[in-house]
């Protein structure tokens, strides 16, 4: 094992530590986020703020337009509690945003434990796909595939394999659902990186055969474009 390899696993078991520590099951996003810049996969600029000064601050760095999201481990869905905020391009707007991300999250849950406030950095919207990991009784970690949107939600176009999964696997995932044809581009769309998105099921694949405990993984949505894919929402779940 390479040292670097090493180095990115130590971090990861740092993090999942952490998180046993404090008696908790789910992992905040950016504890997730950070695992799969581990292992190599593709992430948006972001950091957590704890004042307006940082919001701005880290604003600047990740690049406008911003995402604003609350950082609790009490707040699982924060679209429900009305933590999120999209596409803020102004100080003026990304220091009202913050504020209104922290009411919100209080009105919402008034003993939530908010340790900061998520300012990542807006990807540009693009074709979305569904990366996920549970975990069967009988058969082990289980990865599944599918386009994001009405495919997942209506048509349950998905794919699904036993993890550990090889290279030719995460190509037979994505060619096997309904609609991979809408990766190949339709109607004058550019094709959406293929090869980028097998590279992300390998990946996740072998995140969770290294750290069994990951009970359900959850990347929503994957923006895949042209050249490369980026996990934009990331859940992770221990046993």
């Amino acid at each position: 094992m390479q040292k670097l390899e090493v180095i990115f696993l130590d971090k990861v078991k740092k993090i999942l530590e952490s998180v046993k520590s404090e008696g908790r099951k789910v992992l905040m996003e950016h504890e997730a986020t950070e695992i799969f810049k581990a292992y190599g996969i593709v992430v948006p600029k972001e950091g957590v703020a704890t004042s307006e000064v940082e919001v701005l601050k880290i604003a600047r760095h990740v690049g406008y337009p911003v995402v604003l999201k609350i950082e609790s481990p009490d707040i699982q869905h924060k679209t429900d509690a009305g933590a999120v905020i999209l596409n803020l391009a102004t100080a003026e707007d990304i220091l009202k945003g913050y504020r209104k991300v922290i009411e919100n999250s209080k009105k919402y849950k008034p003993d939530a434990d908010i340790r900061g406030v998520i300012v990542q950095h807006m990807m540009p919207k693009n074709r979305e796909v569904i990366i996920g990991v549970s975990k069967d009784k009988q058969f082990g970690h289980v990865v599944m595939f599918g386009l994001g949107g009405i495919f997942v939600e209506v048509l349950k176009d998905v794919s699904f394999r036993i993890v550990p999964i090889e290279k030719e696997d995460a190509y037979s995932m994505i060619y096997e659902i309904r609609s991979h044809q809408m990766l190949c581009g339709v109607r004058g769309e550019k094709p959406s990186d293929v090869d980028a998105l097998a590279d992300i099921i390998i990946k996740i694949s072998n995140l969770v055969s290294d750290f069994p405990e990951i009970k359900e993984l959850d990347i929503n949505p994957v923006f895949v474009y042209e050249k490369g894919a980026v996990a934009v929402d990331a859940l992770i779940v221990l046993d």
